[in-house]
């Protein structure tokens, strides 16, 4: 007779190594060259607003959760306050990045129930909050002037005061596309040598971050490639229609915050869809409202507002996507 025992225990049984600690720290050591090349190009100021940002979010999900450590050394929090940082122009006030940290955290994750319960992306709640309250600050840009160690003194702003101006204020390459019809050089929008956010100027860092990503299997192909794949052919149908008056593929995909938003935002593991089909119709149905808010919209950018839509629309399209049980007929 064998020796050998029979373990019974419950489900489930299919283990895996990736634990949410490890896949959030993943995430934030891509974004770690994303943020270098911020401060690169804006200063140290983008660095100051990155740990504004993050400390902001870390004491909001503690002061939710104080006797929860697990809350905060998850690097969850780390990861939305470095992406809603990423998403803001440089310059812009302390006081109210930090407002923006309590929201994404207190309105867009702790409201819901906490970690894996929100609807909507975090970071982008929370800067869609900043945009609505400031709008002025938030559209307010300047391009890179190699002046690492100067802060801006706007970012230095007492709450609920103005400063006054310290650096000329220009247009992003969304900006003078739609209203000067003026293309931006590609080369330019890959090295990051533009005005913009901080986080959504080099290409190349982006593109490089959403290889690994992949590779490591932390975020679903599908959905970077269906919204890039969307944004690049519906792009080319209207430039090859009118190229004077549209802009070109390789500008709607480089420019502004669509490869950070596609990499980062969009594929959310909590907001986005599970199934296989469903990545494709999330993903698709970013890429049109981009180009949709984009060409036709009041505002040049379109990629916080098109993920935030489909976020909503995230539960709907895994119940009319889901797969069949095996066994189970209707």
């Amino acid at each position: 007779m064998s020796d050998q025992k029979l373990t019974i225990s419950t489900s489930p049984f299919l283990k895996d190594a990736a634990t949410t600690p490890g896949i959030m720290w993943k995430v934030v050591f891509s974004l770690l060259p994303v943020v270098i090349a911020s401060s690169y190009y804006f200063g140290v100021g983008a660095l100051v607003t990155t740990a504004v940002a993050i400390i902001s979010c870390v004491l909001t999900e503690w002061f939710f959760s104080p006797r929860s450590a697990y809350s905060i050394s998850d690097g969850s929090g780390v990861i939305t306050g470095i992406l809603l940082a990423m998403t803001l122009p440089p310059g812009f006030p302390l006081w109210m990045t930090f407002i923006g940290g309590i929201v994404a955290i207190g309105m867009g994750k702790t409201i819901w129930g906490g970690l894996g319960q929100n609807i909507f992306n975090p970071a982008l709640l929370g800067r869609a909050f900043l945009q609505a309250a400031f709008p002025t600050a938030i559209t307010t840009w300047n391009l890179p002037d190699g002046a690492f160690l100067d802060v801006q003194a706007s970012q230095l702003a007492m709450p609920f005061m103005q400063s006054q101006a310290d650096v000329v204020s220009s247009a992003t390459p969304l900006a003078v596309m739609k209203f000067d019809k003026v293309e931006t050089n590609t080369w330019d929008l890959l090295t990051g040598n533009i005005g913009g956010s901080l986080g959504e100027t080099c290409g190349i860092l982006l593109i490089l971050a959403m290889v690994y990503l992949i590779s490591v299997k932390i975020i679903k192909w599908q959905i970077p490639v269906s919204i890039l794949l969307t944004v690049g052919i519906l792009s080319l149908v209207f430039y090859l229609l009118d190229a004077n008056n549209y802009p070109s593929p390789q500008f709607m995909i480089l420019s502004g915050g669509l490869l950070i938003g596609a990499v980062y935002m969009a594929t959310d593991l909590v907001t986005s869809p599970i199934t296989p089909s469903g990545l494709w119709i999330y993903g698709i149905g970013i890429g049109i409202l981009v180009v949709l808010i984009r060409l036709w919209g009041g505002l040049p950018e379109g990629v916080m507002y098109a993920i935030l839509l489909m976020n909503a629309a995230t539960p709907l399209i895994n119940r009319y996507t889901a797969v069949r049980t095996y066994g189970y007929k209707k």
